[in-house]
């Protein structure tokens, strides 16, 4: 029997007895597109071909936003696949998505074989509202020709090289003005985001109690630091302008694939932009630079997360679904190739097919390494993480003169959001 629609979830937990015949329809929305989309496709005509008795529907292109209003307007769909774990306590908090454990208990679920990162951020305070459906590992790709030309011949492994980098493979108009960026250090540019440079300093976003922790955490004075002085010898109007005509991120204009910018922090996935994109580009993965040799192999690792929202008409059949896309071995492999995001089961992750590929390797490698880090989850959900960027902005133009003072500051902002959004 399943749970109707109108019941209220997720207290309680009315799920199906062990061995019920699942079947139905159950809607699935996601947030990919075009070549991305169409992997997402062909993994659920395998789902189908192996449960005749549940019909799936797709809505490709559906971002956190709009899965979010319709689940509060009543109307959600049964599935929904966000891109980012930094919702993940909201909607656990809130019940926008219900409390997985149940039918994790019932089906005996070995959540073991899932990566212990990922197993972090699709919980929040005990409750498991959400799995990991492939993950992303942050690194760094270089570009091999800029290297050569500049006499570098292998990528930066500390701030201070990636600083020297940056400046000897920077190329600049007759007029001073920017025609080659080494390394674009604005934090608004494409990946550049605090949470995904974090690693390269250990930085820490909260304290043991909850609170924030980047008015005290030495590792954020030495990332912003470092990031301001390279801003200040480019010149923050110099990268404004620069910046302003670079193409999408996502387009083939990507600059890095154009061969603007010669250094670039970027994630897994976009090896297939540049496979389909720019395939004669010579480039090269490494680990972020680190201001710590110790701290040397990690990155940021976040991922896509999926769950069952609150008010989903099949959620029977949606667990099913959820099941197989994160715990089925094969369809994580499969996706994983497909989409060149990591796999998140332990079993997936040592798969021979995707380690051969040295450059996919890689970001294995950074998704394993203990020195790895990912973004806690908040009730507020990605609130903290946007107060402290919008300082970010206002401190790397200059308008913050003192940054002790100003990270303080951020501190107060930060918790203020906090226990608005809890």
């Amino acid at each position: 029997m399943l749970v109707s629609a109108c019941t209220p979830a997720p207290k309680e937990n009315k799920i199906a007895d062990p061995g019920t015949a699942v079947s139905g329809t159950v809607e699935l929305w996601h947030f990919f597109t075009e070549r991305e989309a169409k992997a997402i496709d062909e993994v659920i005509k395998d789902f189908s071909d192996g449960h005749p008795n549940i019909k799936v529907t797709v809505k490709s292109g559906q971002d956190d936003s709009k899965v979010t209003q319709a689940i509060g307007a009543g109307n959600g769909p049964d599935i929904g696949l966000s891109y980012s774990t930094d919702i993940v306590g909201k909607f656990c908090s809130s019940g926008a998505w219900v409390d997985l454990n149940p039918y994790i208990s019932r089906d005996k679920v070995d959540l073991g074989k899932l990566n212990a990162t990922t197993r972090t951020y699709t919980e929040f305070e005990g409750k498991r509202c959400a799995m990991p459906f492939l993950a992303d590992a942050y690194g760094m790709y270089y570009n091999k020709d800029l290297f050569a030309k500049a006499g570098l011949t292998a990528p930066p492994k500390s701030l201070d090289e990636l600083t020297e980098y940056a400046k000897k493979l920077t190329v600049r108009n007759p007029d001073g003005s920017l025609k080659t960026v080494g390394f674009l250090p604005l934090y608004d540019f494409y990946e550049n985001s605090a949470s995904h440079l974090a690693p390269a300093t250990g930085a820490k976003w909260l304290t043991a109690e909850g609170k924030s922790a980047v008015g005290t955490d030495p590792g954020w004075k030495t990332l912003l630091a470092w990031q301001k002085s390279l801003v200040d010898w480019y010149g923050y109007d110099n990268l404004t302008k620069f910046k302003a005509s670079l193409g999408d991120e996502f387009s083939a204009d990507n600059a890095f694939q154009k061969g603007q910018v010669a250094i670039n922090v970027d994630a897994e996935y976009r090896l297939a932009f540049l496979k389909d994109q720019a395939p004669d580009l010579k480039y090269g993965v490494a680990p972020l630079p680190t201001s710590d040799p110790a701290r040397y192999g990690g990155g940021y690792v976040t991922g896509n997360i999926v769950g069952i929202s609150k008010n989903a008409k099949n959620p029977e059949a949606a667990w099913e679904l959820i099941k197989y896309l994160t715990t089925d071995d094969k369809a994580v492999v499969k996706l994983a190739g497909l989409l060149k995001n990591v796999p998140t089961t332990t079993t997936a992750i040592a798969d021979p097919g995707l380690n051969a590929d040295q450059d996919f390797k890689a970001f294995i490698d950074i998704f394993n390494n203990p020195n790895s880090m990912t973004s806690p989850p908040s009730s507020s959900g990605p609130a903290y993480q946007e107060t402290f960027g919008t300082f970010l902005t206002s401190y790397q133009s200059g308008k913050v003169a003192d940054l002790n003072q100003g990270l303080l500051e951020a501190d107060k902002q930060i918790n203020s959001v906090m226990s608005l959004g809890g």
